[in-house]
């Protein structure tokens, strides 16, 4: 049976967990970390702006521990994760070439939507001395809660807590928090689908915050389709 991605936020896929259940945090990030890499698939899908209902069609492909996400309007734009590397390298294809994305663009939005480059470069699933801070419950679902702190001033997050979902092993929610402790993002799994039997996402909600009174500024669902068969 095939196994698929479950996109970002970054964001992790609803892979099942098999091997006896995991006692550090780091065993957790490990997890989730493979359930990206050991997908090979193809799927369409959109990113939709809540306030302006503007669309944004996508293909996301994984084969040999890349991930492809594909913007087909124009200005077209292929943005690719190399799983192959640790932590895994981000790269932007344009007109005219491809290059790395640096740490110092990881906070800018993707399409003009709430998705930024920090959440397709799934950096903090590497950040080190990783936390369990508990469990939790997202949609009723048991979680542990995994704390990663940023080593670096780099990129728009200084503390990212990932809910975990405890009998997939995959990433249901995520909220991060800027160096006043305030969280300016937020996003989290709102619907799935099952597909020849395994569960795949749906629909992702991805919510940029006002740290000062954390109201909602901006909001993007990425909705995917049944993945395509090769």
């Amino acid at each position: 049976m095939k196994r698929f991605i479950l996109p970002l936020l970054l964001l992790a896929t609803l892979a099942r967990a098999e091997d006896a259940q995991p006692k550090t945090a780091e065993q957790i990030l490990r997890i989730v970390r493979l359930s990206y890499a050991l997908q090979n698939h193809k799927m369409n899908g959109e990113l939709r702006d809540d306030a302006t209902g503007r669309r944004e069609p996508m293909e996301l492909t994984m084969d040999n521990k890349v991930m492809r996400f594909r913007f087909k309007n124009a200005p077209p734009e292929i943005v690719h994760l190399d799983l192959n590397t640790e932590p895994a390298t981000l790269y932007q294809v344009r007109p005219g070439g491809s290059s790395e994305v640096p740490a110092s663009q990881h906070g800018d939005k993707v399409r003009g939507m709430e998705f930024n480059y920090e959440d397709l470069s799934l950096g903090f699933l590497y950040w080190p001395r990783p936390q369990l801070m508990g469990e939790g419950r997202v949609s009723a679902q048991k979680c542990w809660i995994v704390r990663v702190t940023n080593p670096s001033r780099d990129g728009p997050y200084y503390v990212v807590d990932l809910y975990v979902h405890q009998a997939s092993g995959g990433a249901a929610k995520m909220e991060a928090y800027d160096r006043n402790s305030k969280v300016v993002k937020r996003y989290q799994v709102t619907k799935v689908q099952k597909v020849e039997g395994a569960t795949t996402l749906k629909e992702l909600r991805i919510e940029t915050l006002n740290p000062f009174n954390g109201d909602v500024k901006g909001r993007t669902y990425m909705t995917m389709d049944d993945p395509v068969k090769k």
